[in-house]
């Protein structure tokens, strides 16, 4: 399951390699991986997302702990619980696109406020045809005017 793994660290040269360093010494791939400055210069913010299970992350986390730079860990797992996915992933913000009812819609935003959200875009029920039962329009049942003349 993919684990996403938010680290403040102190600002400083080598500390990103000592991070990287570590998880990958005990075996785990990282799949994406974000650093950059925070309103703090003095501090930076990765974003490291592994395929582990709970053990592993839980095993990483203290790991990570015990390096002298870092100063907080945090693992977000709110986007699994909610079958979300994150389409972007900076050192300040993350984006989700998530489906469903609308209650589980509420229930996600409600979940996220607690870390503060920026925007947010609810769009109402879509429907597509799959397959070759799509609907297509080859023609206009009605003339129009064109673009140029309107």
């Amino acid at each position: 399951m993919k684990q996403i793994l938010s680290i403040v660290a102190h600002n400083r040269p080598g500390v990103l390699m000592r991070v990287t360093g570590l998880i990958s010494r005990r075996g785990y791939n990282i799949d994406s991986l974000t650093s950059g400055s925070t309103q703090d210069p003095e501090y930076a913010r990765m974003t490291i997302v592994l395929d582990a299970d709970e053990l592993t992350i839980e095993q990483v986390c203290k790991q990570l702990a015990k390096l002298s730079e870092v100063e907080r860990i945090k693992v977000l797992q709110l986007a699994t619980a909610f079958r979300s996915h994150a389409i972007d992933v900076t050192g300040n913000s993350m984006t989700f696109v998530n489906t469903g009812d609308e209650g589980k819609l509420c229930a996600f935003a409600n979940a996220l406020r607690r870390y503060g959200i920026v925007e947010m875009v609810q769009t109402g029920i879509v429907a597509l045809e799959r397959g070759d039962e799509a609907l297509e329009v080859k023609e206009s049942r009605y003339e129009w005017p064109h673009a140029e003349e309107a």
